[in-house]
Order: structure tokens, then sequence, then C-alpha cells
């Protein structure tokens, strides 16, 4: 929501952009497109956490050595 503030788009400025998606893909189309957008979150998600756990991991095997 932040991100909508720092363009300053007000309500009116959001339907219109919903109402233009809606017109370009269709009432059917929006379910999948926001499935698909859903799934690349979580993958992103995912991801970012694994590389957090492998940074974690290594600065505790670093810990350990150094005692």
């Amino acid at each position: 929501m932040q991100t909508l503030l720092a363009f300053s788009l007000g309500g009116p400025e959001i339907f219109v952009i919903i109402f233009a998606i809606l017109l370009l893909f269709g009432a059917k189309k929006i379910p999948e497109l926001a499935r698909g957008l859903g799934k690349g979150i979580r993958e992103f998600k995912d991801a970012t956490k694994e590389i957090k756990d492998e940074i974690e991991e290594g600065s505790k095997s670093i810990s350990e050595d150094k005692n």
C-alpha cells in the first residue's frame, strides 16, 4: 500500500487501473494471473528464507570453529 501512496494514487485512479486490467485480460484470466503471481511471491520468499538459513548456518559454524 505504501507503494501506491508514493505515486499519490487515490481511489478514482485505482478504480480506473482495475477497470483497465479487467478490460484487457477479462474476468476469467484475472484469477489465473493472481494465482501465478502468488506462486511467484511464494517461491521468492522460500528462496530468501533458504539463503538466510544458509548464512545463519555458516555464521554458526564459523563461531564454533573459533571456540
